[in-house]
């Protein structure tokens, strides 16, 4: 009941002083009154003082400024981004700090909502809780209680605290218009007071921030007429409420701040006043300043207000601040002023009495006065608050507030403040912000002729029916189903692209084209106009939205209500279809940024897809580059969409390197988060990084969404965080956070959602690098439903390889302050866990009992107890500051789990992303998962592994020339493997180092690191290997040298009597003067008759004919068989089929199964014959290299050597575990083939014998040397001269072999260093091999390729060797030769020099013994020269054992003689360097394609047990599964349908995606599932297979080029299930090129 008085006297009767600040009133006036006299003695009081100028004002501005470190502000705006990194501020939650970091203290606790904000106090680092003392300790007690208590109030001066609300007014002034509209936000939602009208500090001009209110939306719930709660929410801009202006005149003894909170919320300092924590004497930007809040009612009976009401304050004396007081009377609805004891002539008492004949309500608020309420005339009201009680002051207030409301229709809205001339509009004067707002405004009016459920369809075309149709028929791809797969699988491709295609053609409406035409103008306008289109958006959707979700909880409301009833009629059924309906209509309705966002990646990939623009679109790639940048800036992107469930993976990936051409490859951690729909996930996350996630109950999150947090640089080196002294070091650049829909939402009720679920829990937790699992509430069944989709989901990564971790939040929990509870509730949750990993490993076959078996869990420290998010009930109620402490202690940590992680690379991250949808397409997620980043890191690691076996090989090659040619000139007799080490030591060293360093420093170390103990156990492995090796060849040689003495000495007896004897005719002949005529008749006479003394006394070499000596030998063997076998036999090598060639065991059955192919698979026998027949051709070409024919020359036993041992690998294959015998016809047919492959390379060898060793071959090359030497003597040359002659001429056979030999082994280290498809690892080569395949299109090489793979890539290798040597012959080799011979021009000089220095000392110092032993002094220079070149040369002693050099005596001629007569040789050498000389020049081993052949070919040659694929890995005894980069059609091997001849066209990697599709096993009935082929064992338990449903175009454009001559070649056809799907007819030659790019890299 409100008292009413009317009075003519307008004048304010004596008013009495309230008691509840009557206590501190003295002590307050005082305060009011003083100026702090410390070092900021100009600041302001709360009062303005008349003779204060604006200049002191400024003055006391700018040291507030200088002391909170904002020097420069206009300059060097506070931005948003600076604030929202991962900083060292933001880790910390103190209640207190150092005035230097008040700001960020400030900064970083309200973004975290926790509205202590305001009460941080500032920490004085000298003192510590001290008290400061005035005494002495006289004994004396003369004191005056007077003069210690009264006579001074001041302490030992010091500055002034700084008071809270300045520190939020000047991060306010210095911030820029992002980070004042996020402050605001924050402010609104801690439910604080808003800035309405702000002074310039410096200037004093007034702003309006309208931009700051432009993102808070306020809702709250009244009631009708008809008592129905009605909700709204609207954007409070818009809102059109009453509002009540509260200000004062002259210093008033009451807080008008604390009487506006006990109006609004009692419990909540809405307004700052001046009994809150942070509060000082001094203030200096408050003055003028105007705050605005907003009560809203929640619809309830405790509602102080059933509307909603603006409530403004005005601080500071309002007679001092007209304009505001101007503006804000005019507008509000009620004005309420606090008034002192006035006089009636005063100049605020005239202004008051102006409000009070005005018609609006006044309230007046009397300091000085002790009456109630009293309502004096119609709208004017007096409380007097002298001596009252502040609730009963409030409770009048708010009925007079009431009262006046209820006779009132005048309405606030905040947009009309901008109206008002004189003042600034923050901002939205700027001319960015308004071009901005024009261009999202012109994209709204688009929009406002259609409804908004068609909106979507009409403006975002793209993103609707053609979209979720191809999302489905992708889904279908990946799950095929039947026996007619690649059909079905080809008409999918088929409409998927006609699909695109559409998508392509459909145009781009004029709504899109103007955001992508203001996304690509200047960087502000973009930032403006995204933060613009949601405001304006919003702002359309709004209402809609609002009565659609009304619509769709009644509804689903009467749906409940049935089914509590157990209603099954045709009434549930017909509500259930309208829920769904309204459900859709949602879905349509809801249209936000990430919609438009969705549908620029639609365009996106629509274009990527069809390879072409659209007609409006000028470059569809920088499509991508604006939504990076969009990304940079803070904005969150679609990772999932989720309306299609589907992740638009071309998209997201064309985005991630947009970022990384933009950021670099930067690392980033991973943390995502799921939970129940609305149970907190996103709040929690905007808490914790500041970020802007949809929060509100009418968006929920949909799908998944993925946001950039950058990590400031100062937390990648250590730093101590908290008082715990922790040293955190970040290994990253960013945090990466991806917020999820949540699981069981509400909008897919009624649907099947567990599967959905699973995909998306799978999905997040395989991205994450830590996965929050957010729990809401305490109800026991929910949180079960969700940890076992969580429990499956990381149960899955652990079959998988992938090792996420998480962190348990558990929401909402009642009182998280006891302890016991909580231990309580950790147990439980860990029985949970457990009980649901049990489950899980049933659904997901895998052997594991409790959690922490699947992830390291730590329940004492992994599980949070989150506080309830609001302290009281919303609408009015700020967060909890427990929750926000519970948000620091998580934030705190996930960067401590953050701490211990390396992060992922962008690039990487992109990788991952794709392997997990593709699992997840497949439906059995382990079986399919792909690690392709585990792939490529192994493949990485395949190519080092290489490199390093490369440099092991190549340092033994140069290791055995040397031993080889010590063992030559008989410098050595035994070789020792401790020797061979010793040798390679410094290169294994090196080797050593080189694997440290990669698996330390490289990009993917975490990754590596699981292979590092088993890759330094195969370099060991390999070195022995390589040494074992090196010493079995050195071996051979050593008794190879032996056997051959007898050869050798025979050729140098020849050649030596021809010198001696062309010596002694040339002696007859000295004293005669004979012309040169004469001389050579004499010559050839001497030569023809010593020729034919030779020939005589040396048997010829004869020419040999290997498959002579072969059928010889198989006929001794097998008198039985037909002599005509040969003509009926065929080359084994390359059939297609063994089945001719086994029969059963006890049987003489043949075996039917060969015949028949088991059209469901390629037989394990066919396998394991050509396994080993693959191998018999590798091992007697190995045997057939250490014959050394070119050495030692041919015999009839290495045939016999090679059928024995073939006989042998036969019997033992046999006599394995096999069901089967061959016949006869088996080994003969081999051994032919063999054979045949070996003619060549040992006939070549033993021409190469014959021309070495055969007198009339060799000795002839070397008349005209022995002509010239003839000569020589005939002219009286001395004996030094001639021997000097005959040593160049000796050595120059072994000094163009060591030129030849080097450069070999330095070509194939460049070939091995720089040729493309020989410097990586092996599926590098094969990819290589494909390629050229392709290009020259030729059948034959084809079917080599397939069945003699290991043979074609030796022949592959040869090619490449030859292309690589005469394309560049010039180039490329020319220049090593010419290199070499110098060298070794160089190195045989000086060892003729020191052999000459050598007999020089040791002439005078020797004693006659060892003279003699060493035949004078030519003897000791002879052997000290040839044990100089003994490592480069294979030249020694005995190669001139024949020629007598006892009169050899001036060394010095001899020297000079070899320098210029070996200038002649080494020219001779290299006018023949060329490239049809080069290899011919080299034996087949000491070539550079044998090296290489060794070296590349010693990988895994395992064959897929499906269709012959064979293994890709590098290395030849690999402790992982085979696996192949891609696998092959069927038919391609010759592999036929049961029991028809139509070829077939299943490929493994489709085959094995069907669930439904088997296969035989070759030796009974037996059927596997393809998708279980493992559980087949043998051979297909070592195969990784995974499903592949892409293109594949290489293999499938090959069957088709070549259908014609694969039915040819097997006899069959691709006819019935073997029908070659049509679509596969499109693949061209390039296509299928391409295709060999993609998958191999």
């Amino acid at each position: 009941m409100i008292k009413a008085t009317v009075s003519s006297d307008s004048s304010c009767s004596d008013m009495g002083e309230p008691s509840f600040n009557k206590e501190r009133r003295e002590h307050s006036m005082t305060e009011m009154k003083e100026t702090h006299m410390g070092p900021a003695g100009e600041l302001r009081t709360e009062t303005k003082k008349p003779n204060q100028t604006e200049k002191e004002m400024i003055t006391g501005s700018k040291i507030l400024f200088d002391r909170l470190h904002l020097k420069g502000r206009n300059d060097h705006k506070l931005r948003a981004a600076d604030v929202l990194q991962i900083s060292k501020h933001s880790l910390q939650s103190n209640e207190s700090c150092a005035e230097e970091e008040l700001i960020q203290t400030f900064i970083q606790k309200l973004l975290m909502m926790d509205y202590r904000a305001r009460y941080i106090t500032v920490r004085d680092p000298n003192e510590q809780d001290q008290i400061q003392e005035r005494h002495d300790d006289s004994s004396k007690c003369e004191c005056d209680i007077f003069e210690e208590m009264f006579s001074s109030n001041e302490g030992t001066s010091q500055s002034e605290q700084i008071h809270s609300m300045d520190v939020q007014m000047a991060v306010f002034h210095c911030a820029d218009g992002f980070l004042k509209q996020l402050m605001v936000t924050k402010l609104s939602q801690c439910q604080y007071a808003l800035p309405l009208l702000v002074p310039d500090p410096d200037t004093q001009q007034i702003e309006f921030p309208l931009w700051t209110f432009r993102q808070i939306n306020k809702s709250w719930k009244m009631r009708n007429t008809n008592k129905e709660i009605i909700s709204q929410t609207q954007p409070i801009y818009k809102a059109e409420t009453p509002m009540v202006f509260f200000f004062r005149f002259g210093s008033v003894s009451s807080s008008k701040s604390q009487l506006m909170n006990s109006l609004i919320n009692e419990k909540h300092n809405t307004f700052f006043h001046r009994n809150c924590p942070g509060s000082s004497r001094t203030r200096v930007l408050m003055d003028g300043l105007v705050e605005i809040t907003w009560y809203c009612p929640s619809g309830t009976n405790d509602d102080k207000f059933t509307d909603c009401v603006a409530f403004c304050n005005l601080h500071g004396d309002a007679g001092d601040h007209e304009k505001q007081l101007q503006i804000l009377t005019e507008m509000a609805s009620v004005n309420v002023v606090l008034l002192p004891q006035l006089q009636k002539n005063d100049r605020s008492m005239i202004k008051v009495q102006e409000f009070y004949k005005d018609s609006k309500p006044l309230i007046c608020l009397l300091t000085e006065n002790a009456s109630t309420l009293i309502k004096t005339r119609k709208g004017k009201y007096k409380i007097g608050l002298k001596d009252r009680n502040q609730s009963d002051v409030s409770e009048e207030l708010r009925r007079a507030i009431n009262d006046c409301l209820s006779e009132l229709s005048s309405t606030f809205r905040l947009e009309d403040v901008s109206k008002h001339s004189d003042i600034r509009v923050d901002a939205e004067d700027d001319d960015d912000c308004r071009r901005a707002r024009e261009a999202a405004q012109q994209m709204i009016r688009l929009l406002e002729k259609k409804n908004l459920t068609e909106t979507k369809e009409s403006f975002l075309p793209h993103q609707g029916k053609l979209w979720h149709q191809w999302s489905q028929k992708n889904k279908e791809l990946h799950r095929p189903q039947g026996d007619d797969l690649e059909m079905d699988i080809s008409r999918k491709h088929t409409e998927i692209e006609k699909l695109r295609q559409q998508q392509q053609e459909s145009d781009i409406s004029e709504f899109m084209k103007v955001f992508i035409k203001v996304m690509n103008s200047d960087a502000a306008n973009k930032m403006f106009f995204t933060k613009w289109l949601r405001i304006v958006l919003d702002e359309y959707t709004s209402g809609d939205l609002s009565a659609l979700h009304h619509k769709y909880n009644e509804k689903w409301s009467t749906v409940l209500q049935l089914k509590e009833k157990h209603d099954k009629s045709e009434q549930l059924k017909a509500e259930q279809i309208k829920l769904e309906k309204i459900s859709e209509e949602l879905q349509n309705a809801t249209f936000g940024v990430e919609h438009i966002m969705r549908e620029i990646g639609q365009i996106y990939e629509s274009c990527s897809s069809v390879k072409k623009n659209k007609k409006d679109l000028k470059d569809f790639s920088s499509l991508a580059s604006l939504a990076a940048e969009m990304m940079i800036s803070g904005f969150p992107l679609e990772l999932m969409d989720g309306d299609a469930a589907h992740v638009p993976v071309i998209w997201i990936s064309a985005v991630l390197d947009q970022l990384v051409q933009k950021l670099g490859d930067q690392r980033v951690f991973v943390l995502s988060v799921l939970g129940i729909q609305s149970s907190g996930k996103s709040t929690m996350l905007n808490a914790m990084f500041g970020l802007e996630f949809a929060v509100s109950a009418g968006r929920c999150t949909r799908g998944a969404f993925m946001q950039l947090v950058r990590v400031s640089d100062e937390m990648k080196t250590r730093m101590n965080s908290g008082s715990d002294d922790m040293k955190i070091e970040l290994k990253f650049d960013y945090i990466l956070v991806v917020d999820t829909e949540g699981l069981r939402a509400l909008e897919l009720a009624g649907r099947s959602t567990r599967h959905h679920d699973n995909e998306l829990a799978t999905f997040v937790v395989g991205l994450g690098n830590l996965t929050l699992i957010n729990i809401f509430g305490e109800n026991p069944s929910e949180m079960q439903d969700i940890l076992q989709i969580v429990v499956q989901a990381f149960l899955r990564m652990k079959k998988v390889k992938l090792n996420p971790s998480c962190v348990f939040v558990h929401q909402n929990v009642s009182d998280i302050t006891a302890g016991e509870k909580n231990m309580e509730g950790r147990r439980r949750l860990q029985e949970t866990l457990d009980e649901m990993t049990k489950l899980a490993a049933k659904e997901e076959v895998c052997d594991v009992e409790r959690f922490s078996d699947v992830i390291t869990f730590d329940v004492q420290k992994d599980v949070k107890y989150f506080a309830q998010l609001w302290e009281g009930s919303p609408p009015m109620a700020p967060p909890n500051p427990s929750y926000c402490e519970n948000i620091q202690d998580l934030k705190m940590t996930i960067i401590t789990h953050a701490s211990k992680s390396h992060g992922t690379r962008l690039k990487d991250f992109k990788v991952r992303i794709n392997d997990l949808w593709e699992a997840l397409l497949n439906e059995q997620f382990v079986f399919s998962f792909r690690n392709s980043l585990e792939i490529s890191a192994y493949r990485k690691l395949e190519t080092q592994y290489s490199k390093w076996s490369w440099r092991l090989r190549r340092a033994m090659l140069e290791t055995e020339n040397k031993l080889h040619n010590q063992i030559e000139n008989e410098a050595i007799h035994e070789v020792k493997e401790t020797d061979l080490h010793k040798e390679l030591k410094k290169t294994s060293e090196e080797v050593k180092k080189s694997v440290s360093e990669f698996f330390e420093k490289d990009a993917d170390a975490n990754i590596l690191i699981q292979w590092k103990t088993s890759f330094d156990i195969k370099i060991k492995e390999l070195q022995e290997s390589i040494v074992r090796e090196t010493k079995r060849k050195l071996n051979e040689i050593l008794k190879q040298r032996d056997l051959k003495k007898e050869i050798d000495a025979q050729r140098t007896h020849h050649e030596n009597t021809l010198f001696e004897k062309s010596k002694e005719l040339a002696l007859k002949r000295k004293d005669k003067a004979n012309d040169e005529e004469t001389l050579k008749k004499e010559f050839d006479l001497f030569w023809n008759e010593w020729m034919k003394l030779i020939s005589r006394d040396t048997p010829t070499i004869r020419d040999i004919d290997i498959m002579r000596d072969m059928r010889e030998i198989l006929g001794d063997i097998y008198e039985s068989i037909n002599a005509d076998h040969r003509k009926d036999s065929r080359d084994i090598l390359s059939v297609q089929s063994y089945s001719d060639y086994v029969q059963l065991k006890k049987s003489t059955k043949i075996l039917t199964k060969f015949q028949q192919m088991l059209g469901y698979g390629l037989s394990e026998d066919e396998a394991q014959i050509r396994s080993l027949v693959n191998d018999v051709v590798q091992q007697t070409d190995k045997m057939i290299q250490s014959f050394n024919i070119s050495e030692m020359g041919y015999n009839i036993s290495y045939i016999q050597q090679l059928i024995d041992y073939i006989k042998a690998r036969v019997i033992e294959h046999e006599e394995g575990p096999v069901k089967y015998v061959f016949k006869n016809e088996f080994f003969m047919d081999l051994v032919l083939s063999i054979c045949k492959r070996a003619n060549k390379m040992i006939t070549e060898q033993h021409r190469m014998f014959k021309e070495a060793n055969d007198p009339e071959i060799y000795v002839k090359k070397k008349k005209e040397e022995y002509y010239i030497i003839f000569q020589k003597y005939c002219h009286g040359a001395t004996s030094a001269a001639i021997f000097g002659e005959i040593i160049c001429q000796k050595l120059k056979e072994p000094t163009e072999q060591s030129v030849y030999k080097k450069t070999a082994r330095e070509l194939a280290n460049d070939m091995r260093t720089d040729c493309p498809s020989l410097n990586g690892n092996r599926s590098n080569l094969e990819k290589h091999i494909l390629k050229k395949l392709a290009e020259k299109e030729d059948f034959n090489k084809y079917k080599n390729y397939i069945h003699n793979t290991r043979d074609h890539f030796s022949g592959f290798i040869r090619d490449e060797v030859s292309h690589f040597i005469t394309d560049k012959f010039n180039v490329r080799v020319l220049p090593k030769m010419n290199k070499n011979i110098k060298l070794l021009e160089q190195k045989i000089m000086e060892a003729a020099y020191e052999s000459t220095e050598h007999v020089r000392v040791n002439r005078g110092d020797e004693s006659t013994e060892h003279v003699r032993v060493n035949r004078g002094d030519a003897g000791l220079w002879l052997k000290r020269f040839t044990q100089q070149l003994s490592d480069e040369l294979i030249f020694s002693e005995k190669d001139l054992s024949g020629v007598s050099h006892d009169d050899v005596e001036d060394f010095k001629l001899l020297e000079d003689v070899i320098k210029k007569e070996l200038s002649s040789i080494m020219l001779d050498i290299s006018s023949i360097f060329n490239k049809i000389n080069f290899p011919a020049k080299l034996e087949p081993k000491f070539r550079p394609d044998q090296l290489l052949i060794d070296d590349l070919c010693q990988c895994c040659w395992d064959q897929c047990p499906f269709c012959g694929a064979i293994c890709t890995n590098t290395i030849e005894n690999h402790d992982e599964d085979h696996s192949a980069v891609f696998h092959g059609v069927r038919g391609v091997n010759g592999t036929v349908f049961k029991d028809t001849t139509n070829l077939s066209v299943w490929i493994c990697t489709t085959s094995v995606a069907s669930s439904d599709r088997c296969f035989y096993l070759s030796a009974d009935d037996k059927t596997f599932l393809y998708s279980e082929y493992r559980k087949a064992k043998g051979v297909y338990a070592k195969w990784s297979i995974t499903p592949d449903l892409s293109e594949l175009p290489y293999w499938k454009w090959f069957v088709c080029r070549f259908q014609k001559d694969l039915e040819k070649h097997y006899k069959k056809t691709f006819d019935g299930s073997g029908k070659i799907p049509p679509e596969w007819r499109k693949h061209s030659k390039q296509n299928a090129i391409e295709s060999l790019n993609h998958k191999y890299n």
